[in-house]
């Protein structure tokens, strides 16, 4: 079974994209199977070099460069959000009704919930913003889909006021609170808003206040459409600054650095200069360099694998622009057109694999092999049969919303034209 071909349309000119997206997904992979199967190998690794955090930094950065510009090229709201629900929703519904599953028939586990009913679990859930709403993930990757929400409704926010162009003093602004977050000694705990509103109320507030924003930036009344983009902005702000699994600083930094990616994209565009993107690029990796410098690390990694696994994703999203213009191997290409699946998969393959042969105590490259051999065709299919049918619903019906779209008097009047 072939990889699949990335789609036509800017093939060639998004190819090092698919290639970052690639290589980025299977770091991860790799960051998470290597405790199952090569966990000396992983304990080594971790003090000197955060594969986890390097693979989603590359991701951050991509994501970046292309969603605004995906906002800004259909120059309507209501089709990029109804674009972004058929991109991210089949394969996450097929990945967490798999685990699910999984997990009733014996074959894996799931968190415990800390006596959170299953309504408000599913509610936290279905707005992908579990992670910054105090509800543990099903799945170990989907606390990022939480911080891309918040970068969608931040995109949205600054679409709807006319400041979209603006992307780099979003940046620097983002990673200025970053280090000031960590010059403070990152005090603010993790989670706070949900410990101190309480989980279930947050939860529901949340998901009302998302609902509702998303809603009436979509609308055809200009005034709503405003509103409702700022309503979305603050609460994505509030939610990772105050209720973020990550520190205060790396969730800050985490927005920093997708709008890095989404001025890198405006200079390649010619609607900034390189130097702006640079002096942007400059101020965002120190500021995120001092914040982690000042804070360290936490979790799984230390304060030198977090600064190392960033500047290295850094120079090789730089690396993949330098030579953007370059032909890419086409299997590396079909490795990015399909890093979604590896990316969600994945988590749902090891959840059993913990649960019916267990983890090694011995590192075994075959067992990490194996896992990899069975990983890719399986993540083929779910390409093939679940994220690309997506897509393809999701572009037609965004066509024919398209036609009818509240933002089209605002896109001819010059939204695209650098401020």
């Amino acid at each position: 079974m072939e990889l699949p071909s990335p789609p036509t349309s800017g093939a060639s000119r998004l190819g090092w994209l698919d290639v970052l997206r690639g290589i980025a997904a299977l770091v991860v992979v790799f960051d998470h199977s290597s405790y199952a199967f090569m966990a000396g190998l992983s304990r080594e690794l971790t003090p000197d070099f955060s594969t986890g955090r390097y693979g989603i930094m590359v991701f951050f950065l991509v994501s970046g460069y292309i969603i605004p510009a995906s906002l800004e090229r259909r120059g309507c709201v209501l089709t990029f959000w109804i674009g972004r629900i058929f991109r991210i929703y089949p394969l996450w519904a097929a990945a967490v009704t798999a685990v699910l599953a999984a997990n009733w028939l014996g074959f894996a586990h799931i968190h415990d919930f800390g006596g959170q009913s299953a309504t408000t679990v599913a509610v936290a859930h279905l707005t992908l913003f579990q992670e910054l709403l105090g509800t543990p993930s099903l799945l170990i990757v989907l606390w990022t889909l939480s911080y891309e929400m918040a970068f969608y409704l931040l995109v949205v926010a600054l679409f709807s006021v006319r400041l979209h162009q603006r992307s780099g003093p979003v940046a620097v602004i983002l990673v200025v609170l970053a280090a000031m977050s960590a010059a403070a000694g990152g005090a603010m705990p993790t989670s706070a808003l949900s410990g101190a509103v309480g989980t279930s109320r947050l939860i529901v507030l949340a998901s009302i206040v998302m609902l509702l924003a998303i809603c009436c930036a979509c609308a055809r009344s200009p005034v709503l459409r405003v509103f409702g983009g700022v309503v979305g902005g603050a609460l994505a702000l509030v939610l990772v600054a105050f209720s973020g699994t990550v520190p205060m600083w790396e969730g800050l930094v985490i927005l920093a650095v997708m709008f890095l990616g989404t001025a890198v994209h405006r200079a390649e565009h010619g609607e900034r200069t390189w130097w702006y993107a640079a002096c942007t690029a400059v101020m965002v990796v120190t500021g995120a360099v001092g914040s982690a410098y000042w804070c360290g690390g936490g979790g799984h990694f230390t304060r030198r694998g977090w600064i190392v696994a960033f500047l290295l994703a850094v120079l090789t999203f730089g690396a993949g622009l330098a030579f953007r213009r370059r032909r890419t191997p086409r299997w590396l290409t079909g490795l990015g057109t399909i890093s979604y699946s590896v990316y969600l998969v994945h988590p749902v393959l090891l959840a059993v694999t913990d649960g019916t042969i267990g983890r090694w105590r011995q590192d075994e490259p075959a067992l990490e092999m194996a896992f990899y051999a069975v990983l890719l065709p399986l993540c083929l299919l779910t390409y093939r049969y679940i994220e690309a049918p997506g897509q393809t619903w999701g572009r037609r019906l965004a066509r024919r919303a398209g036609s009818a779209c509240p933002a089209s008097e605002f896109t001819k009047a010059g939204a695209n034209t650098p401020a």
